[in-house]
C-alpha cells in the first residue's frame, strides 16, 4: 500500500496578512553570525575563528499568539465550561484519539462570504458525496478563504458554520472539526452588520459556542483542502502541549493510502 501526505498547514510568516493587527506574529531572526557569542559564553576561550565557517547556530524568537497559523482550538476557547457545565478541557488535555482519524471534506467554495452553513447543506453535501458520518470523524470544511489567505481580504473571507449545523455534527460523534478560513464562524466584518441591525449576542461565536454543549476542536487557517478527495483519507492534527492553553499550533497532515 501507498501513503501519501498533504500538507494541510499554512507556514507561520509575520510578514503576510493573516490575523488582526493586535494579533500578528513577530519572528526575530539570529543567523549563524549573530550567535556566535551565544555558543561561546558556554565554552571559555572560544571564538569565531575556533567555530566551522565562524558560525554559531540559527535560532527564532517568537512573538505570538496559540492562534496563529493552523492551530486547533481547545473547547476552553471557546467557554469556561463545556458537555452541559462541566470544566472544559484545554489544549494539553485534548483526548489524542481526537486528533488521527478518517476524515471528509465538505466542499462550500460555492458558498458566498459570511454565509452561515446550515444542517440541512451539510446533510446535501454528504449525499452527494456519498459518505456516512462516523463518532471521531474529522470534517474539514473548505471555503472560499483558502485560496485568499495572505491576501488583504482573507479575514473577510469565507462562509462560517452555524450552531445548529455544528452540533448536528457533534451529536453524531465529531470531535474534531476544521477550515481554511480564519474563523469556524463567519467573517466577523459580516457579523458586525447583523449585530447592528439585530443587537442579537446569539448570532455572535455562535459555533464556537457549541462547544458549550458538546465539547469539540477546530482547527483554522488550513490550506490545500482543494487538492483533497473528498472522502478516503485521514488526517493528523495533534496540537503542541501548551499548558492551560486555549489552542495549539499543529502541523496538519492528510494521510491518503491507495
Amino acid at each position: 500500500m501507498s501513503r501519501k501526505l498533504i500538507d494541510i498547514s499554512v507556514t507561520l510568516d509575520a510578514d503576510i496578512v493573516a490575523d488582526p493587527e493586535f494579533m500578528q506574529p513577530k519572528i526575530d531572526y539570529s543567523t549563524h553570525e549573530d550567535t556566535v557569542d551565544q555558543m561561546a559564553s558556554f565554552f571559555p576561550g572560544l571564538d569565531a575563528s575556533s567555530l566551522p565557517s565562524g558560525e554559531g547556530w540559527a535560532v527564532e524568537t517568537l512573538h505570538v499568539s496559540s492562534h496563529n497559523g493552523t492551530h486547533l482550538d481547545a473547547p476552553y476557547h471557546h467557554h469556561s465550561t463545556m458537555d452541559g457545565g462541566i470544566r472544559a478541557i484545554t489544549i494539553d488535555e485534548v483526548p489524542l484519539e481526537w486528533c488521527l482519524g478518517r476524515a471528509v471534506k465538505l466542499d462550500f467554495r460555492y458558498l458566498p462570504d459570511g454565509h452561515i452553513v446550515q444542517p440541512a447543506e451539510i446533510e446535501a453535501e454528504l449525499r452527494r458525496i456519498g459518505h456516512e458520518l462516523q463518532p471521531l470523524d474529522i470534517v474539514v470544511v473548505n471555503t472560499s478563504a483558502g485560496l485568499r489567505y495572505g491576501k488583504t481580504d482573507y479575514l473577510e473571507a469565507g462562509c462560517g458554520v452555524g450552531r445548529e449545523a455544528t452540533l448536528w455534527l457533534l451529536e453524531r460523534g465529531v470531535r474534531v472539526t476544521g477550515t481554511d478560513a480564519w474563523s469556524w464562524d463567519a467573517p466577523f466584518n459580516i457579523t458586525r452588520e447583523r449585530w447592528l441591525k439585530e443587537h442579537n449576542p446569539s448570532i455572535i461565536w455562535e459555533g464556537h459556542r457549541a462547544s458549550i454543549e458538546i465539547g469539540y476542536c477546530h482547527m483554522e487557517k488550513l490550506s490545500n483542502l482543494e487538492t483533497l478527495p473528498s472522502t478516503g483519507f485521514e488526517i493528523s492534527c495533534f496540537p503542541i502541549k501548551l499548558k492551560g492553553g486555549s489552542a495549539g499550533f499543529t502541523r496538519a497532515v492528510a494521510i491518503l493510502n491507495d
